[in-house]
């Protein structure tokens, strides 16, 4: 095994379940209950899939998913749905964390940590809740970009499918930013578990990697149908089309709808995403009419060279050809005439 593989998927691990654990501390100085550490055992599943992936893949990930990055959103999404669901509508006075850091002037180290962990206690609760929806997207791109690589998946695939993660990150972040902020919804439960059903839903699409793969299929097999052939030749393109109707864009629409039409919370923010997801909703489905086209457009064109390839011609405007064809039924009669 490769030292550099093997620290990348040990350095990747530990960073997630560092990052875990600090929630699942948030959440218990929140709670006043030491009880909700048993939170952090479910990095024991991301220990268990490191050892595994050391001993059988040699460190390297699989080529379809990424199991390191579900074990860390197993880990991570249940602090943040107890810190956002208990979370302190006061406003914030407190000191930020440049405060803190130009506050330490001690000269004992130990005395330094143990001021900086009391200061950074002292944090408004809803600074470090948005901290940790920051720190937690944006270790799922770099984690994903440290992790090795799976086999049949190449640096360009991966380079494409981490700017693709920017973009979805910066679109969850302001998701639950903007609707959570509103003090309407932070004072309706139900909203709130919405609210948060909908972002944990739209956190499903970065442990998979089927957004720049396409699947190899025969092209010459007789026995694929139209729409396996379909499926296997703009896998990515229709994986795409996908996440955005069912997973993103999709969702976040429905329920920025349902807060405008239903809740009659409305502000210029929520109107402008709004109509931000509907164009992306409308141009995916415009990009699904086009493959289908296209792809009907190229089956017929492939089946008409087939038929003339297969066809032999019955006639033709050739005069040496015809001559031909007339000498050699003349020699066959003769030939039956002399027999008889």
């Amino acid at each position: 095994m490769e030292l550099k593989v093997f620290l990348s998927a040990v350095l990747t691990r530990l960073l997630f379940m560092l990052h875990s654990v600090v929630g699942v501390w948030r959440v218990t100085v929140l709670k006043k209950d030491n009880i909700y550490w048993l939170l952090a055992l479910v990095n024991i599943l991301l220990c268990i899939e490191m050892v595994l992936t050391l001993k059988l893949k040699k460190g390297r990930g699989l080529k379809w998913v990424s199991p390191p990055i579900f074990c860390y959103l197993l880990g991570i999404v249940p602090s943040l749905w107890l810190l956002e669901m208990n979370a302190d509508l006061r406003s914030c006075e407190n000191k930020t964390i440049v405060d803190i850091g130009l506050s330490v002037n001690h000269t004992n180290i130990l005395q330094a940590g143990m001021h900086i962990v009391q200061s950074l206690n002292e944090i408004c609760q809803s600074v470090w809740t948005l901290g940790l929806h920051q720190t937690f997207l944006l270790l799922l791109i770099v984690g994903k970009w440290l992790l090795p690589i799976g086999d049949g998946v190449t640096r360009d695939q991966l380079s494409q499918l981490l700017l693709m993660f920017v973009g979805t990150a910066a679109d969850i972040l302001e998701f639950t930013s903007e609707t959570l902020e509103e003090i309407t919804i932070r004072r309706n439960n139900t909203l709130v578990y919405v609210i948060l059903g909908v972002w944990t839903w739209s956190m499903l699409q970065f442990p998979l990697d089927l957004a720049v793969q396409n699947i190899g299929c025969q092209q010459g097999s007789p026995s694929k149908r139209n729409f396996c052939l379909l499926l296997c030749r703009y896998s990515a393109d229709l994986w795409n089309i996908g996440i955005s109707l069912f997973i993103q864009d999709g969702p976040f629409l429905i329920s920025r709808i349902i807060l405008m039409a239903y809740f009659n919370i409305i502000n210029q923010m929520l109107v402008f995403f709004a109509a931000k997801n509907s164009l992306i909703v409308l141009l995916q489905l415009y990009r699904f009419v086009v493959i289908v086209v296209d792809f009907h457009a190229e089956t017929r064109q492939a089946e008409g060279k087939m038929v003339e390839g297969c066809c032999p011609c019955e006639s033709t405007d050739d005069p040496e050809l015809t001559a031909t064809s007339l000498v050699s039924e003349r020699k066959s009669v003769e030939s039956l005439s002399e027999g008889l």
